[in-house]
């Protein structure tokens, strides 16, 4: 059985996102979509498909699909996914869209509200969960290795001089730290408090740090940075997480290239390096749209899905109280 997918949205991701789906077996790129009519062209031509330049057009065309990426531009980058998201639920499609959900809390709500609603498979690409090395991890935690959960700390920066909001930095960037944060922890954060600082000759803030209190009693720090990633191409890492527990803690280098576990009473440590072949952070877009394809084709119910609308929109709600929290001066409950 072969997932038949279109892509709305044909910019670099969008193109990512096709690559991903023409190396699985199990998937097909049927159609591409963009409202450049020369993106739509080249993305059609490129992975031999049917090409539209509207969502509508798309839809009203009879061409047959089982599923969609929404991989338009966010918000603060001109874009939307809420539009053609919408368009695409309504019709009775499954999406897998892009980070950040939206910017817009109400249109976040209101897409995963109406694939409820309507009973579908709703993702969201947060892919720093689906490294091997990620889903090893969490194994130690569930069966018990770190004992009690006490702390997570995530550091996670990349050069970025894009300037488009004074909160780009926190809401196009942190998705992914705070998803993978409460994938370790468990629970939903409880309460943040944040603090911002504009880098040198910015506009935006671009740079942060979160405390996060899970309602669970984890404790949690996030530092994250758009002047960051050192190094003349980001030689010294993109991030790096460290969940502590009461019987041992582990570190996550780059999301994938080495997790070490470091036991409270011996000194055995347990190192791996590129864990289930996983090299580089850029494979990680193929092992989360890998998850999305099995996941449909198994039709595994829409509330199981991982890293789902609603796991996003979560995630969306305490970067808006981490703003909240720096411009009142205040911890913020959620």
């Amino acid at each position: 059985m072969t997932l038949r997918v279109a892509i709305i949205g044909m910019g670099a991701i969008g193109a990512n996102h096709a690559r991903c789906y023409t190396q699985n077996p199990d998937a097909q790129v049927v159609a591409v979509c963009d409202i450049l009519q020369e993106r739509s062209d080249k993305g059609a031509e490129a992975f031999a498909c049917q090409g539209f330049y509207s969502v509508e057009s798309l839809l009203n065309s009879g061409i047959e699909f089982d599923a969609a990426s929404v991989t338009t531009a966010g918000e603060e980058n001109g874009g939307d996914h809420y539009a053609p998201t919408m368009q695409l639920l309504r019709a009775g499609y499954p999406v897998l869209g892009e980070k950040p959900i939206s910017n817009n809390i109400a249109e976040a709500d209101a897409m995963v509200a109406l694939a409820r609603e309507k009973n579908l498979r709703y993702g969201i690409n947060l892919n720093h969960r689906f490294t091997p090395a990620a889903v090893l991890a969490k194994e130690w935690i569930l069966r018990g290795r770190l004992g009690d959960i006490n702390m997570i700390d995530m550091t996670m920066w990349i050069n970025n001089p894009n300037e488009t909001s004074p909160h780009f930095h926190a809401r196009a960037l942190h998705p992914h730290s705070l998803d993978v944060m409460r994938f370790f922890a468990g629970s939903e954060v409880k309460q943040v408090q944040a603090f911002f600082k504009q880098g040198k000759g910015r506009a935006t803030w671009s740079n942060m740090q979160l405390n996060l209190l899970y309602e669970n009693g984890v404790i949690g720090h996030l530092r994250g940075s758009y002047d960051g990633n050192f190094g003349a191409a980001g030689t010294y890492g993109l991030e790096t997480l460290e969940t502590v527990g009461s019987d041992g803690r582990f570190v996550l280098r780059d999301a994938c290239e080495e997790l070490t576990f470091y036991p409270r009473f011996d000194d055995k440590l347990e190192r791996h390096e590129n864990y289930g072949g996983m090299s580089h952070f850029s494979q990680t877009f193929q092992s989360r749209i890998s998850h999305w394809v099995d996941q449909n084709l198994a039709r595994v119910a829409p509330d199981k899905i991982d890293a789902s609308g609603e796991d996003a929109l979560r995630v969306q709600r305490v970067i808006e109280a981490a703003i909240e929290s720096w411009d009142k001066g205040k911890v913020v409950a959620l």
